[in-house]
């Protein structure tokens, strides 16, 4: 099964001067905590509720920060037809649990996330991922 039959495709993307109040706002409406963060298309980073607590809120930033001062720039994405087990293999490895997806010119085309790879690959590797990505 490829990625892209699993992926979320009406994401929710911040831009990157867009104030941390806005994104915060937005991510409680929207009732979510990650939002990829994209200059046009292109993906530029990841911001996450715990981003906005940590690098924003618990260092007194002013509401109108722009969200590239505090987004995560070391950002993993996969492609929309990798198999889908081999990036539940990747997201274990790497603790991830909400991973962009992006098309071969690079453009944001949706988001997977745990769970909708938990009900796709339903074998030995999403209790393994799990595992790797509860690890503290």
């Amino acid at each position: 099964m490829k990625i892209q039959e699993v992926m979320t495709r009406d994401v929710q993307v911040a831009r990157p001067d867009e104030s941390i109040q806005s994104v915060a706002r937005r991510m409680s409406e929207g009732d979510f905590g990650f939002m990829p963060v994209c200059d046009g298309q292109k993906l530029e980073g990841t911001v996450t509720d715990r981003d906005l607590t940590v690098r924003a809120l618990a260092e007194g930033k002013s509401f109108e920060t722009p969200v590239a001062a505090v987004m995560s720039r070391d950002v993993q994405w996969c492609r929309a037809d990798q198999d889908a087990r081999e990036v539940l293999q990747l997201m274990g490895d790497r603790q991830i649990r909400r991973l962009p997806i992006v098309d071969d010119d690079n453009r944001l085309v949706g988001v997977v996330a745990l769970g909708d790879l938990t009900g796709a690959v339903r074998d030995k590797h999403t209790g393994d991922a799990l595992e790797e990505i509860s690890k503290p």
